[in-house]
């Protein structure tokens, strides 16, 4: 596709990442264009990749869960990496999981009830995986910042 990014697509993707609930006719009225000329774009910008969906964010302490921790997963081999993310994807706590370069082969974040649920995860899901030599844990006090990147 031969599609680039222009400044209205810019606007659309700021305005969105602001509230992603705003209805297309409003940023429409606020940029001066027709209500279909942001569907199509926004189908443009989902077609390339640019935009990967929307999703409803759940402050998880509100709903029970108080931990989040992130743990550095160190496997036996590099090449039981594919086979070892596949058994973690089975595991709901892990709410991110990333194959990394430096002291650990892949780094997840977790979020979990209260320690105890914590170390149960660790122990009974994650280190019981085949191929997962160790782990080491952070456990997460506050989380000061979490944001989109901006759109100049």
């Amino acid at each position: 596709m031969n599609y680039e990014i222009d400044n209205l697509d810019k606007q659309i993707l700021r305005l969105l990442m602001q509230d992603v609930t705003r209805a297309y006719t409003d940023i429409a009225k606020e940029l001066n264009v027709s209500g279909g000329t942001i569907h199509v774009r926004m189908k443009k910008l989902t077609e390339m990749g640019v935009v990967k969906g929307a999703q409803l964010l759940v402050n998880p302490s509100a709903v029970g869960f108080d931990i989040c921790a992130f743990i550095g997963v160190f496997l036996e081999k590099g090449s039981e990496y594919k086979e070892t993310v596949e058994k973690m994807r089975d595991i709901p706590e892990i709410v991110e999981l990333h194959y990394t370069t430096g002291a650990y082969s892949m780094f997840a974040k977790i979020v979990c009830r209260d320690t105890k649920h914590l170390r149960e995860v660790l122990n009974e899901k994650l280190q019981s995986i085949e191929g997962v030599q160790r782990t080491e844990t952070l456990i997460s006090l506050e989380e000061s910042i979490n944001r989109q990147i901006k759109i100049e």
